[in-house]
């Protein structure tokens, strides 16, 4: 599981590095200073949340059960907020309609909180 996560954060930080340079060189031609903001307000959560992968990788007190919950928690939610935003920001440019995805960005919001809140929770039941 420890590698799985690695690879899931080595893979997220990267796409949050290709997507962030494609936000600041190729769509700064087209979209509108609020939506770039907007589109780098989810290449920042998933970079966040790729370096929170590594440290999840790191912790040798969590439970097994506890990790895996905590890994698909931050993986859908990535998936969920900043996929979602990163359509929203964008859908001048495409035939996409953001109506069908209005609820994926709070959602994955707060499947983002939950996995916080389940390290929280999994390290303040160890015993110090």
């Amino acid at each position: 599981m420890k590698r799985k996560i690695i690879l899931t954060g080595a893979f997220i930080g990267m796409l949050a590095i290709i997507l962030g340079a494609f936000g600041a060189h190729l769509l700064k031609k087209y979209l509108s200073v609020e939506q770039l903001v907007t589109f780098e307000t989810g290449v920042r959560y998933q970079m966040y949340h790729a370096f929170f992968l590594f440290f999840l990788s790191t912790r040798k007190e969590l439970s097994p059960k506890a990790l895996k919950t905590i890994y698909n928690l931050v993986v859908a939610g990535v998936i969920l907020f900043s996929g979602s935003i990163y359509l929203l920001a964008t859908k001048n440019l495409t035939v996409f309609d953001s109506k069908i995805i209005v609820f994926a960005t709070p959602l994955g919001g707060f499947l983002l909180i939950l996995a916080w809140l389940g390290l929280f929770i999994s390290i303040l039941k160890q015993k110090s």
